[in-house]
């Protein structure tokens, strides 16, 4: 509204890319993932963590396991990314680090089906809090090792610096 000549174009990929050379003024990307030569802007919750998370059915079958080592015997929902990378349960204690990969029969790329999957009994989910918020507050699934859960910091927005900022980008950004 306060700028009526500037459209916004948002486009979810969860791969690599140089955002320049893909035609994009800016980006998201966590800390880890920027680039030295990029200028980068908090967007979004400046605290997040990951959560793991079960059905109270699937933890009456199979048990609630109390430390990250006792999931090998559990079935473990994962992720792929587009990048054909598979992400791995990575849970954090007193700077202690233990990076657990998903064993199980479901691995996807659709955070949607692997949460219902969740919620229907099938194994244990490792995903952001925001995408659990509602089915943890309401209690069709329940968290585990919250002692273990990884807390980091938020998105940025970022873009390169070298460039000449175009005016719609210097109003998004403000």
């Amino acid at each position: 509204v306060a700028h009526p000549g500037v459209s916004v174009e948002v486009m979810m990929d969860n791969t690599f890319i140089d955002v320049t050379a893909g035609g994009f003024d800016a980006g998201g990307r966590y800390e880890e993932s920027l680039a030295r030569d990029t200028i980068a802007v908090p967007i979004g919750p400046r605290r997040q963590r990951f959560v793991a998370a079960a059905a109270p059915a699937y933890l009456a079958a199979r048990g609630t396991p109390r430390h990250p080592e006792e999931l090998s015997g559990h079935e473990l929902l994962g992720h792929r990314f587009e990048s054909g990378k598979v992400g791995v349960f990575e849970f954090e204690k007193n700077g202690r680090i233990l990076r657990i990969p998903p064993r199980g029969q479901l691995l996807t790329s659709s955070h949607d089906l692997k949460t219902r999957s969740a919620i229907n009994g099938l194994g244990i989910i490792y995903t952001f809090e925001e995408f659990l918020r509602e089915p943890l507050a309401d209690g069709r699934l329940v968290p585990i090792l919250e002692d273990w859960w990884q807390h980091f910091d938020g998105p940025y927005l970022y873009y390169h610096g070298r460039h000449h900022m175009p005016l719609p980008l210097r109003a998004f950004v403000d």
